[in-house]
């Protein structure tokens, strides 16, 4: 998986959809787009917060039985239909339109915020080799890094340790986006996910050796059997893997567009579900070996200094490169794997939205892509490197989440498995082209226990957000930046359905025309 993209291969000539110059590519860049900083800093806490080792049990059900299922899915509608989220929604049935527009939508507005993660990822790796957030990670991350505001809003006091490396980011970005599906995205990732990948087994490697790194393998690993009685903990198993495998937001629905008529759908699927989970559990790893050296150093519990998020990767993990041996080599180990990781999903974001005009508009890519980079990058630009972006990155990412990805795809397979009864024609064709069939087993799984799991784990997000205001934020800031854009985001997305195709848009399509009547025909042998 470490080689490049093939030399031979061009840009597919204009008017004509790009494909995947092989199915490796299309293999390396759907792992790329799962694997992200959620990976690192998300999944490591989760799992021990629910269990420790017990929680591999739910968070193996869950991968079976809802993320590669609801995988599948995406896949199948996006090879089927050949196009961007709206388009091939559209082709599903006029009525699912609107669904591939929330999803693009709600692209935007990660990608808007995904980007300063990786910019600030970008800043702490140099800062792994100098220490310059001195003995005290946590003042210096919001004082002098971010130089957070005291009041929460929105504001437009400039930071530029932030401005600077997020403009970078966004150069690189759009310049890897210009370059299409073969020679920017199939490349960029064939070149960033190996070295992330070589990156953390070296961290790994060296965390495994550090003073206390043990007590840390026992704390993740060590299974609290009393939590499977826990529906909590099933639930979170559950929504770390929907979110962590990309599903129902459009990007696998993209990316599998691009694949050549006769791929093996779900043996793909398969590799980058196990690809994905199986760098989670080395995250873990590695994580908690460095959280059990930390823990050692300042003689306290693992359950002291175990954090999630943000907080692990900009206050915990820079504690462990002041002191650990070679601490500035595990800090550019460990802050370089977040901007590859945060890039490789960062490209596949922005290309739903790029497919997206490109088929609604019938635009070349080019111009697509600077038409959906570089606004994207400039709203990017004025609202997060700022003293208060901490604060709107935080209200975006929740709300979001919780309702553009999750409502969104209850909406999904609700409307698909139980309103279009879409789900035999789509078991048709993926076991039409691909090694492991799917039966009524899948649909079962898609259309009850999908719904039932999404539900359940809305529901609780509703009840947790109305319960109180959201980390007691002003209820102002939360309506506009939190409910408000979540609903804009829905009754948005109704609008751009309305809008109608242009006349060189890609609805009638002879090339999709071609495919789809290919897969008829051999289907009727």
């Amino acid at each position: 998986m470490t080689t490049s993209p093939h030399s031979g291969a061009a840009a597919a000539p204009a008017g004509r959809r790009e494909t995947f110059s092989s199915r490796r590519l299309f293999i390396l860049s759907a792992i790329g787009s799962a694997v992200g900083l959620g990976n690192i800093w998300r999944f490591p806490y989760i799992a021990y917060e629910n269990g420790g080792g017990a929680f591999l049990i739910p968070y193996l059900a869950a991968l079976l039985t809802a993320g590669i299922p609801l995988l599948f899915l995406d896949y199948a509608i996006g090879h089927k239909f050949r196009g961007s989220a709206p388009l091939a929604y559209r082709r599903l049935h006029r009525a699912a339109e609107p669904l591939g527009w929330w999803q693009v939508l709600v692209c935007f507005v990660i990608a808007v915020y995904y980007a300063v993660i990786i910019a600030w990822a970008t800043m702490y790796t140099g800062f792994s080799v100098t220490n310059a957030w001195g003995g005290d990670p946590a003042a210096f991350f919001t004082g002098e890094f971010l130089q957070v505001s005291d009041t929460v809003g929105i504001g437009f006091d400039y930071v530029p340790g932030v401005l600077w490396p997020l403009l970078a980011i966004w150069v690189v970005t759009v310049a890897i986006m210009v370059a299409g599906v073969n020679k920017g995205i199939a490349r960029a990732n064939s070149i960033f996910f190996p070295l992330l990948l070589a990156m953390f087994v070296i961290l790994v490697l060296q965390s495994l050796f550090l003073p206390g790194a043990i007590d840390g393998l026992d704390a993740f690993f060590t299974p609290n059997w009393a939590a499977l009685a826990d529906p909590g903990v099933w639930a979170a198993a559950y929504g770390h893997i929907f979110f962590s495998l990309s599903v129902a937001f459009g990007i696998m629905v993209t990316y599998s567009s691009y694949l050549k008529r006769r791929t093996d759908l779900t043996g793909s699927g398969m590799v980058v579900a196990f690809a994905n989970s199986g760098f989670e559990i080395l995250a873990g790893i590695g994580v908690f070996a460095a959280l059990g050296f930390m823990a050692f150093t300042a003689g306290t519990s693992v359950s002291e200094v175990a954090v999630p998020g943000i907080g692990l990767a900009f206050i915990a993990f820079p504690t462990i490169v002041s002191s650990a041996p070679f601490g500035s080599l595990i800090g550019v180990l460990f802050f370089g794997s977040l901007v590859f990781a945060g890039l490789t999903s960062l490209i596949s974001i922005l290309e739903v939205i790029i497919a997206a005009v490109q088929d609604k508009l019938g635009w070349s890519r080019l111009p697509a892509t600077l038409a959906v980079s570089i606004p994207t990058a400039v709203l990017s630009l004025a609202l997060f490197p700022t003293a208060t972006g901490l604060y709107l990155l935080d209200v975006s990412d929740a709300f979001v989440n919780s309702f553009g990805i999750l409502a969104g795809a209850l909406v999904m397979v609700v409307l698909i498995a139980w309103v279009l009864r879409k789900l035999p024609s789509l078991s048709g064709h993926l076991n039409q082209v691909s090694s492991v069939k799917m039966g009524r087993t899948w649909m079962v799984l898609v259309s009850v226990l999908a719904p039932v799991v999404l539900g359940y784990i809305l529901v609780n997000e509703v009840i947790a957000k109305t319960a109180s205001p959201y980390e007691d934020y002003p209820l102002d800031f939360l309506a506009v930046f939190g409910w408000g854009m979540a609903g804009l985001l829905l009754v948005l997305a109704i609008v751009l359905t309305f809008i109608p195709w242009s006349a060189g848009s890609k609805l009638h399509d002879p090339e999709y025309e071609a495919h789809a009547a290919a897969l008829e025909e051999e289907a009727g042998r």
